[in-house]
């Protein structure tokens, strides 16, 4: 196993975090941990290298932190850096920082989380936390030995990433979304680079894609095999991870043992610098063929937004064409339910036409919003 300094903390992580988030389940219900193979899965990561787990208060609905403070009995906790999350959503007082910490703590069996996020902050979340003080609650829990580093994971445009980690100067690290197809996605790699910058350690989540990029069409495949050295599509993303030096932990949110195995064993090969030229190369020809399946022409500018019925048109344009790159209809398809959940999808569209003008591409949205209502939809 690799390991890496995790920013300016002085403690190293191991480069394979075990997230967990995507346990192994009973009967399909999220809710339901296969506690059995759960805890064997966490023990194997940590017995051969892994020291970092991360978790969160709804993962699992609710789920995760129990499992995970079970899989750290017995002389586990001592061995791993233990992260988790405050539900920012749910904080409506300054003092509900400390009420769900306290909480969290009792569900993981602990009196300490080595690791601390503020989940999921975007533009809106930010100013809440900011509103509600969360820098003070950070310093108490500190002092109070409830936290070792505090940090936030991050879901929203680079500008808002930038502003985040300049509001706050005492962040030792941060968690984003990246991988070699979302490079300039929210915060990508301006971030990465700028968060290492500035100290902090940088956390990955969504390596594969969320699980995308572990199950490549053969078209790609046939790409990135010219190198000759029979990698899988799985060693081809963590390598590209790895091979960044800002890199401190990627977190892979395991279901199987067979895939605790394989990441890391993978992960006992990557190293920063460890792609060559050619290397990167194929990982920018496979990234253009992928994009080349793409069958809407959108560039995602929000141009068109916001739309007067709530449709996130380039949200639901890039889950379509995601969902033809790499050909998964059935994880296309739960995606499209989540955006109906979230009354955001194709199907509240009303026609109205105002986003026809806007469109730089002069793409007839109202007509392809059908197209993809018709095709996820259920």
């Amino acid at each position: 196993m690799q390991y890496r300094d995790f920013g300016k903390t002085g403690v190293k992580t191991s480069l394979l975090g075990f997230g967990a988030m995507r346990l192994p389940t009973l009967g399909g219900d999220e809710a339901l941990i296969d506690e059995d193979k759960a805890i064997e899965m966490i023990r194997y990561a940590i017995d051969h290298g892994v020291n970092y787990v991360d978790t969160a208060y709804p993962y699992h609905r609710g789920n995760s932190e129990k499992l995970v403070g079970k899989a750290l009995k017995e002389g586990y906790r001592n061995k791993v850096f233990l992260a988790t999350k405050s539900p920012v959503w749910l904080v409506e007082k300054h003092e509900d920082f400390e009420k769900f910490l306290d909480e969290q703590l009792q569900k993981l069996e602990t009196d300490h989380v080595d690791m601390y996020l503020m989940h999921a902050l975007n533009k809106k979340n930010w100013e809440k936390i900011k509103s509600l003080e969360f820098f003070k609650f950070f310093e108490e829990a500190k002092k109070k030995g409830k936290i070792r580093f505090a940090g936030f994971s991050f879901h929203d445009k680079y500008s808002v990433f930038k502003e985040i980690i300049d509001g706050y100067e005492k962040w030792d690290f941060c968690q984003i979304q990246l991988n070699y197809m979302d490079v300039d996605y929210q915060a990508g790699l301006r971030g990465l680079k700028y968060a290492a910058s500035r100290g902090l350690a940088v956390v990955i989540m969504e390596p594969l894609k969320g699980g995308k990029l572990a199950r490549l069409p053969e078209r790609v495949m046939k790409v990135l095999n010219k190198n000759g050295k029979g990698w899988s599509a799985v060693e081809w993303s963590f390598r590209w991870l790895g091979n960044l030096p800002e890199v401190s932990v990627v977190l892979s949110g395991m279901s199987t043992m067979e895939q605790v195995k394989e990441n890391i064993e993978i992960m006992g090969r990557v190293t920063p610098w460890n792609l060559s030229e050619e290397d990167l190369e194929l990982i920018r020809e496979a990234k253009k063929t992928l994009e080349s399946f793409a069958v809407i022409n959108c560039t995602e500018c929000g141009y068109c937004m916001p739309c007067p019925s709530g449709v996130n048109i380039p949200g639901n344009f890039k889950l379509y064409n995601e969902t033809v790159m790499f050909e998964d209809w059935e994880g296309g398809r739960g995606g499209y339910r989540w955006f109906e959940s979230q009354k955001i999808s194709a199907s509240f569209c009303t026609e109205c036409g105002e986003c026809l003008s806007k469109c730089p591409q002069n793409l007839n949205i109202p007509e392809l919003l059908k197209k993809v209502k018709i095709e996820l939809g259920s």
